[in-house]
């Protein structure tokens, strides 16, 4: 199966060229049909790599220049089942939003298919890939393709500055990442992450480590947009494509958690073993502080994409507290969740692509009641929004019952309701905006929620029927996940396996194939007392506070000054602090990694 990992790559990059090469000279729906062709072969060969990861590890050694007495010279791919799961799941995202996109963007050059194939190139390559160096070319090839689609409306004011806005930050993130290649390879001599690993494993690490780590890491995690590295997210997600932003909010945003977890797990945990509360402490608590701080910002918004945007943050913070945990059953929660999430809030981003196109309004108060001539769509904007707070056994249940469990087992409990609060919260924002759009609940207007630029709707009318199927696959296909068969105990089998960091060195530098037992139990899991009582009480918060949201008002007088008091500064801070201006988005990205870094400096040494 060595052969599989390449040609994921290649047959979208190569059909990216076709496609782009023969602008002029194919007819339209020959190029559409190469493009869905390609990212369909992307999905089916994930799939059959996914089945073939669940017993040894697919390494496949580019020109054949393998390993020699423990030293690589060539560059790897290396698949465990994980990183097979992200590849299909991407593969499968991508054809369904490119197809959506072939209705809604009627109008767009051939340049976006090829741009679109790319950038799910690169990140299967970003994925699979066991060089460092690799990552890094990788995640820029993703990063440039990103760039370009969030500006794809080039003639508009605000495309433009959220793609600019975008590639600053993100291309800061990228010079941290090489520079943290550069100090590794100067200690190690090696880009190999099997190879760095073991070279690290035998010394205790010492400042120049401590620097790499916290530079790679920190460049992951601006392009994850972990607090306070995301504060580009919202402006790109604002103002690019609809099916772009469902694509970038199931699987791209998410990939600098894996960055992280892959990088942790091959090169830092040992050297940092005996420390390695420190790094868990770090994570956990960016992991909290992004779930809240992105929920609180959805909650504030009425633009639907900046809503959904920072429901994407305060999620992507859980599944990063999830690895921060540090554990199997916290590593494989945080990948449950990434399923769940990514399908629920691509289906609620292709549910605003109907909106924009239907009523060319893309707004919470302006969109009041006007929603309810298509009800179906109201049941989809509704159903994933309470899938997202996590009700037991639906949307993303399973996920955080995982990461409830390793909180737990770590006795750190008091995590849990401080995520499933960051849910709720999130949930709670959806609701709103989905009763007032949909039901006519609620007043016509909220000053507590700021205006934003509206979307530009397609220029003809799009097919509103194939744009609403190809959203319920996404909704529903997400709100099912919690109760697939043996999903739970796969994904922990997973999680083992790729936080092996010895088997990992045995597979990729000696050849010495690990055989593992094939993950399949086809049952669904049991769930503690505890999980199931946080998640029906987070739906029951995320329902309170979405009736709070509309009907505030109501608040007797007191009460309601009461709160303001506290309140209101906060908010005001909060909403200071996220300005749109790209310079202040840089100086919290460089106190931010100042920040962690000297945390880091003090206690892992």
């Amino acid at each position: 199966m060595s052969w599989v990992p390449p040609l994921i790559v290649a047959v979208p990059l190569i059909s990216a060229a076709v496609v782009a090469g023969g602008d002029h000279v194919m007819p339209s729906r020959l190029q559409d049909a190469i493009g869905l062709g390609a990212l369909a072969a992307v999905c089916g060969l994930g799939v059959v790599l996914m089945l073939a990861a669940q017993t040894h590890e697919v390494v496949d050694w580019f020109g054949g220049w393998r390993p020699r007495s423990a030293v690589a010279v060539g560059i790897d791919f290396a698949v465990d089942p994980l990183a097979a799961g992200v590849t299909a799941l991407a593969g499968a995202v991508a054809l369904l939003t490119l197809a959506y996109a072939r209705i809604y963007l009627e109008q767009a050059a051939r340049l976006f298919d090829a741009l679109f194939l790319i950038m799910c190139g690169a990140l299967c390559g970003f994925v699979m890939s066991g060089d460092v160096f690799n990552l890094f070319v990788w995640l820029e090839l993703m990063g440039v393709s990103a760039y370009a689609l969030t500006g794809f409306e080039v003639k508009e004011i605000g495309p433009l500055q959220g793609a600019v806005n975008f590639s600053i930050v993100n291309t800061i993130g990228g010079f941290f990442v090489v520079i943290a290649i550069a100090l590794l390879y100067g200690r190690t001599g090696a880009l190999n992450l099997a190879q760095i690993g073991q070279t690290l494993s035998g010394h205790k690490a010492d400042g120049l480590v401590v620097v790499a780590m916290t530079l790679i890491v920190c460049g992951f995690l601006c392009k994850a947009a972990i607090v306070p590295f995301h504060l580009w997210l919202a402006d790109a997600y604002a103002v690019a494509p609809t099916p772009v932003c469902a694509f970038f909010a199931a699987v791209m945003t998410d990939v600098g958690l894996f960055g992280v977890a892959r990088v942790y797990w091959t090169i830092f945990a040992a050297p940092f073993g005996s420390h390695s509360s420190a790094v868990l402490d770090a994570l956990v608590w960016l992991g909290i502080v992004s779930a809240l701080v992105g929920a609180v910002m959805a909650f504030l918004q009425r633009h639907l994409k900046r809503m959904l945007a920072y429901t994407v943050v305060a999620h992507i913070g859980v599944m990063l507290a999830g690895i921060g945990l540090l554990t199997s059953k916290g590593l494989a929660g945080a990948a449950d969740m990434l399923l769940a999430h990514g399908l629920l809030t691509a289906g609620l981003f292709l549910v605003v692509g109907v909106l924009v196109a239907w009523r060319h309004e893309g707004d919470e108060l302006d969109l009041h009641g006007r929603g309810r001539a298509r009800p179906w769509l109201g049941v989809l904007w509704l159903g994933a929004a309470i899938a997202l707070a996590g009700p037991p056994y639906v949307g993303v249940y399973l996920g955080h019952a995982l990461i409830d469990e390793a909180a737990s087992g770590g006795g750190r409990s008091w995590v849990q309701p401080l995520l499933w609060l960051a849910d709720a919260i999130g949930s709670a924002a959806l609701l709103r905006a989905g009763a007032r759009v949909f039901l006519g609940l609620g007043p016509m207007d909220d000053p507590l929620l700021s205006p934003e630029h509206g979307e530009k709707p397609p220029r003809r009318r799009a097919r509103l029927g194939a744009l609403t199927a190809i959203a319920t696959v996404f909704v529903v296909a997400g709100a099912v996940v919690s109760v697939i068969p043996g999903l739970n105990w796969g994904t922990v089998a997973a999680a083992d396996r790729f936080r092996d960091r010895v088997a990992y060195a045995k597979v990729v530098l000696h050849g010495l194939p690990v055989p593992h037992a094939p993950a399949l139990r086809f049952a669904l899991e049991h769930s503690t007392l505890e999980s199931l009582l946080y998640g029906a009480g987070a739906t029951v918060l995320a329902l309170a506070l979405a009736a709070l949201g509309l009907y505030r008002r109501n608040v007797p007088g007191a009460a309601a000054a009461a709160v303001g008091r506290v309140l209101s500064p906060p908010v005001a801070a909060l909403k200071a602090v996220h300005s749109g201006v790209v310079g202040d988005y840089v100086m919290w990205l460089v106190v931010g990694t100042a920040v962690i870094g000297g945390a880091w400096a003090i206690t892992l040494r």
